[in-house]
């Protein structure tokens, strides 16, 4: 008795309260919601900038939960849900990958945020991003300063792409330079510390000598 419940209860559909078409159709229209939903906010959303996107992503999904679930909680009301999910992404991606065109309406296309070091402010404005915000990506990663950023792209997925500055001639000699200079006091700290040693030996000799 106990496991004809429990058997029913996990695999059997109640076509009363959600119908095998329904339980199918839910995580499309989800599914397509987003997209839309996602390419109207902005590629910053998905960057995940600061805490206030994390908590619209989590609240997100937490919302949009029961929207494709339903009143169903049967396992196979989750597989066929996760099997139309899964079809609609193959399909889409199919899709995206054969028509440049659509990739650029669907996932919409890269924003330059910084152009020959400079920072284009026109850009982070239309993509709602700020300079500390900018600044806190590049700390992430490992880019002390935006003022050694040569170029940054927003992409289409929300990731942050830095390009560092190439050190020019003079910087390049100069830094031969300075690591020459620093090589030469070492070595001359060196032979100081070699010469004490030796005036140090020589005294203590002498007065041997002497007291001999």
């Amino acid at each position: 008795m106990l496991l004809a419940s429990l058997w029913h209860n996990m695999f059997v559909l109640d076509s009363d309260k959600i119908g095998f078409l329904e339980k199918a159709l839910r995580p499309v229209l989800v599914y397509i919601f987003l997209i839309i939903g996602l390419r109207i906010a902005g590629k910053r959303e998905l960057a995940q900038l600061n805490s206030f996107d994390l908590i619209v992503l989590l609240m997100l999904s937490n919302t949009i939960q029961n929207a494709i679930i339903g009143d169903d909680n049967t396992v196979v009301g989750g597989v066929i849900g996760a099997a139309a999910l899964l079809a609609t992404n193959y399909l889409v991606v199919r899709l995206i990958h054969r028509s440049r065109r659509l990739d650029r309406l669907l996932a919409g296309r890269a924003d330059v945020l910084m152009r020959d070091g400079r920072i284009m402010r026109d850009h982070l404005d239309r993509e709602l991003i700020t300079h500390a915000e900018l600044t806190a990506a590049a700390h992430k990663q490992g880019i002390p300063s935006l003022h050694e950023v040569e170029r940054c792209v927003l992409e289409p997925t929300g990731t942050l792409t830095f390009i560092q500055k190439r050190p020019g001639p003079d910087d390049s000699r100069h830094s031969e330079i300075m690591e020459l200079l620093n090589s030469m006091a070492q070595e001359i700290q060196s032979l100081r510390a070699l010469a004490s040693r030796e005036n140090g030996k020589g005294s203590g000799t002498a007065a041997e000598t002497r007291a001999g």
